[in-house]
């Protein structure tokens, strides 16, 4: 797939992964919708970089049906889609002061991270289902997931459980969609210079970058983003999850 040329949609685009993904798409020829619920960061970083702003919640159908309508309209049918939206909310089962595990807070952590993966998966497939295509693919669908898809520490239950369900959603929707040559891929990045790290408690996270074996530091935005364009690059790339995390395994805490 051409990144020139192309109309591409990047959920949570206003900042972070999304961003810096969006900033690479756009140096390399493509016309980039961002899809972000932080209007005011969205507005400013789009008019800066190029980008079409659309405040959209990922999991809300009526906003997410509007917003393909202004991709069209602005850029074209998209046929590529970057989901990185996500929430990482640090929330132990059982708390000292309080009595109850706030489940709001776990059914949004799933509303945004799987439900909103699927949700723009799916509509992004079905208004690209039908149209021309060059070579032998229509489409590339790329998510994110995290390394705490496997090695989740403690008060990441609904994150990593939201992302076990990216990881285990890929495959099958790579198989879903081949038959439209929509590919699938899954990204799980390790520790990256994002505001997400501002969800770490205690500062935490200063100790996990010292942690990852190899480059032994954090990871940068651009990095992730490099990986993005190497995957839509690559037509063979297909219903797999790469971790991008320096070789690191996650400890409890």
């Amino acid at each position: 797939m051409q990144i020139e040329g192309s109309s591409v949609i990047v959920t949570g685009g206003a900042s972070g992964l999304g961003a810096a993904t969006t900033k690479m798409l756009l140096e390399n020829g493509a016309k980039v919708a961002i899809f972000d619920v932080e209007e005011e960061k969205g507005a400013a970083f789009a008019s800066a970089s190029g980008a079409t702003f659309i405040r959209s919640s990922v999991y809300d159908e009526a906003e997410v049906a509007a917003g393909f309508d202004v991709v069209e309209a602005t850029n074209g049918t998209a046929n590529i889609l970057i989901n990185c939206a996500g929430v990482a909310p640090y929330v132990r089962i059982i708390r000292p002061l309080e009595n109850t595990y706030p489940i709001e807070v776990a059914v949004r952590t799933i509303n945004v991270n799987l439900i909103g993966t699927i949700l723009m998966s799916a509509r992004f497939a079905e208004r690209l289902k039908g149209s021309e295509f060059e070579r032998e693919e229509r489409g590339v669908i790329v998510h994110t997931a995290s390394i705490a898809a496997f090695d989740g520490q403690v008060g990441h239950v609904a994150y990593a459980a939201s992302k076990a369900g990216v990881v285990g959603l890929t495959l099958p929707m790579a198989r879903d969609l081949a038959s439209h040559r929509i590919r699938v891929m899954c990204i799980a990045p390790g520790i990256f210079d994002t505001p997400m790290l501002e969800g770490v408690p205690n500062g935490n996270h200063v100790e996990l970058c010292s942690q990852v074996p190899h480059p032994n530091r954090i990871g940068k935005p651009s990095e992730f983003a490099l990986m993005v364009k190497d995957i839509i690059s690559n037509p063979m790339l297909n219903g797999e999850v790469i971790r991008l995390d320096g070789a690191l395994r996650l400890a409890p805490y």
